[in-house]
């Protein structure tokens, strides 16, 4: 047996498009657990590494809102089926990165995997329940109907990175919505790691684009950005990020969900309210037949 063999140390990459690039700049940074010891290295996204990934974001959007929303559903409960299979490494890197209990690490993974059921039981009735049938004077059907925004750019939380970013794009992405978010700074590694689950389901490639590095470096590029329909700030923690974000996006007439005001719960039932803020209603006009 080989004696003092040296660490593997591992460079994670981004995921966008459903692959796994480099950052174009060649930057990364050191990923340290609770106490400071190394983990890995993460890449650190530049400019055109969220310009790409809202290209892939955008390629992706008009097929996945045309899947029908039980195909959707049943993608979204494949994730949460790779998740169960795969629990102790997210365990483990909750567990090293967040300094948390082994207990606690257990409870945010199952809590996670629950999630992932939760949207996918909403997705075919989330039209029933936010949309409606209209009373109209006059010989004609009246629907209004939830359509997707389009491209949700979204600020993960720092923690807990697993949790707050599955509970972030979730909800994004069961209603036909396209997904680019910035992972965790601070804990980057679970991110990275479910990005590993989602290349390997059945979700297309550019649903979901996973980038890791500074939410005050990435988010304005993102915000300003004229193919991104709707912006999260959820995880921004920095008013002035916060500002610049939301100042940037109205250039571009683009909906944003502003930081909350004060940390989400998000063991807590997250009911309708983040589906509701990233759907368009639409409403249709046909006349009844003789």
């Amino acid at each position: 047996m080989m004696e003092g063999r040296l660490d593997v140390r591992k460079t994670y990459k981004l995921f966008i498009g459903g692959a796994f690039p480099r950052s174009e700049s060649g930057r990364t940074y050191a990923v340290t657990d609770a106490k400071g010891r190394f983990l890995a290295n993460a890449s650190l996204a530049s400019r055109k590494d969220a310009r790409d990934a809202v290209l892939a974001a955008r390629a992706a959007q008009g097929g996945w809102w045309s899947a029908t929303a039980y195909n959707r559903g049943q993608i979204l409960y494949r994730i949460a089926e790779m998740m169960e299979g795969r629990r102790a490494q997210f365990e483990d890197e909750i567990e090293r990165a967040e300094g948390v209990s082994t207990r606690r690490a257990v409870a945010q993974v199952d809590a996670c995997i629950d999630r992932w059921v939760w949207y996918a039981g909403w997705s075919d009735k989330i039209a029933q329940v936010l949309g409606s049938s209209n009373p109209v004077a006059g010989p004609y059907f009246n629907f209004s109907v939830p359509e997707p925004t389009g491209v949700v750019a979204a600020i993960a939380p720092q923690r807990p990175s697993l949790l707050g970013l599955v509970s972030v794009v979730a909800p994004i992405i069961v209603s036909g919505n396209t997904c680019v978010v910035i992972a965790s700074a601070e804990c980057p590694l679970p991110a990275i790691t479910l990005a590993e689950v989602l290349a390997t389901s059945d979700l297309p490639g550019g649903v979901v684009n996973v980038l890791t590095g500074a939410p005050g470096e990435i988010g304005p590029w993102l915000a300003s950005h004229a193919d991104v329909n709707a912006l999260d700030l959820t995880g921004v923690v920095d008013d002035g990020v916060a500002t610049e974000m939301a100042v940037a996006a109205a250039e571009t007439i683009t909906r944003v969900l502003p930081p909350p005001a004060s940390p989400p719960d998000w063991s807590a039932d997250p009911g309708l309210g983040r589906i509701r803020a990233f759907v368009e209603t639409t409403t249709v006009w046909h006349p009844q037949g003789v």
